[in-house]
């Protein structure tokens, strides 16, 4: 286009360049859309759950807009694979309501999780639709109710977190049988019925301590896998020797608050064990380790062990042997490690101990504790003991004669 102009008598033809801006074609790029099955199970999740005041979790589950944004939602295509229900944020508040049935149709899911808060009712059946599931935690809430048998048909499930929560009944054996089952942590909940057999050859870590189970445990209801096992507070009873002695890869024992008996195997002893406790329960025999002790923390205290006490645990550095019917003298190599300052606390009280080769006037470390009251003997030396040893000094001769009768 041209316009023509008249300047200083001259002509001048300006020409008006018409600049077209470009518009390419679009080209459509592939962005996946959620499954609309997985789409209608986060609505049904999110309408079954609420914050609790002070979270704003569900702040982001905004529906019109892609759920795989949502906190706590991750996917995989058009699937969501990890749901993480709540705030992770340590002592943010959590959720409260029930754990809807829809959750059995997130046919992908690999991971669940729920935060500390207050989901009650029951656990949904739907969960053992979820065949890919390999880690299910849900933990500390108020989940109550039987542990549905069919989350056996979970053969992928690793772990198993249903802790702090008011679960009662049996233990189902279907899920005591899942063949990858790596941690099982099922403690604080009101659980009853015998500890089933566990077959899981990679199980670690087996935690059902503070629950109402009874009965007793056969040499081979546990795998040799297991690192980490607590029964603590509970109503076990009967031998474990034979069964202690094929978990020699343990790093925590924890059978304290039951009523086992029979023998404490020496060999437990050698075991990488950082912390043996095996107090309040009706153990007997004399106790012989294996060797040289290492274990940093270990409780004996409260059985009927007698015997003399192995110098071979002089080398613990907190070792609780009170309340039990050992004899004979202190071993003096406690005594050396005791005024070195190695021992934290030795607590020997109430057994028949008949003398302990240590200086009245030797001063005790301020960080070690020493405790001799009710033997038979008066203590050379006077140390605080804990109140429950009470206030005599030493057991009544009587006693004593007829202990060595």
């Amino acid at each position: 286009m041209a316009e023509k102009q008249r300047s200083n008598g001259f002509v001048c033809i300006v020409f008006f360049v018409c600049l077209i801006q470009w518009n390419p074609i679009p080209i459509p790029i592939a962005v996946a859309i959620l499954d609309p099955v997985d789409f209608l199970a986060l609505q049904s999740i999110r309408k079954s759950l609420e914050d609790m005041p002070g979270s704003k979790y569900f702040a982001s589950w905004d529906f019109t807009s892609d759920p795989c944004n949502f906190a706590g939602v991750y996917c995989d295509s058009d699937k969501v694979i990890s749901l993480n229900l709540g705030d992770p944020r340590a002592g943010a508040p959590g959720l409260t309501g029930r754990l809807d049935p829809a959750i059995g149709k997130l046919s992908a899911l690999a991971e669940l999780s729920i935060v500390p808060g207050r989901i009650f009712g029951t656990l949904p059946q739907s969960i053992s639709q979820l065949k890919s599931l390999r880690f299910l935690a849900l933990s500390r809430n108020f989940i109550s109710g039987q542990i549905p048998p069919s989350l056996g048909q979970l053969r992928n499930l690793r772990t198993l977190d249903l802790s702090y929560n008011q679960f009662a009944g049996a233990i189902p054996s279907s899920v005591a049988a899942v063949p990858e089952l790596s941690n099982l942590i099922l403690c604080y909940n009101r659980l009853s019925g015998s500890v089933p057999p566990f077959t899981s050859q990679t199980l670690s870590r087996l935690d059902l301590k503070h629950n109402d189970l009874s009965g007793s445990l056969t040499p081979n209801s546990l795998p040799p896998s297991l690192q980490y096992l607590s029964f603590s507070w509970n109503r076990l009873s009967g031998p474990v020797d034979s069964l202690l002695n094929r978990l020699d890869q343990l790093n925590y024992l924890d059978l304290s608050m039951n009523q086992f008996t029979g023998t404490i195997p020496g060999r437990i002893f050698t075991f990488p064990i950082t912390n043996l406790q095996l107090q309040r329960n009706l153990f007997s025999g004399r106790i012989a380790p294996d060797g040289q002790v290492s274990i940093a923390n270990v409780d004996l205290s409260y059985n009927r062990l007698s015997g003399e006490i192995s110098p071979l645990f002089s080398t613990v550095q907190s070792l609780y042997l009170n309340n039990n019917r050992f004899t004979g003298q202190v071993p003096g190599s406690f005594v050396d490690r005791l005024l070195a300052a190695h021992i934290q606390v030795l607590y020997l009280q109430h057994n028949f101990l008949t003398g302990i080769q240590i200086n009245p006037t030797a001063e005790i470390p301020v960080r070690s504790s020493l405790c001799l009251q009710y033997n038979c003997m008066v203590p050379p030396v006077q140390t605080p003991c804990p109140l429950k040893a009470g206030k005599q000094k030493a057991r009544p001769t009587a006693q004593c004669n007829e202990w060595k009768g």
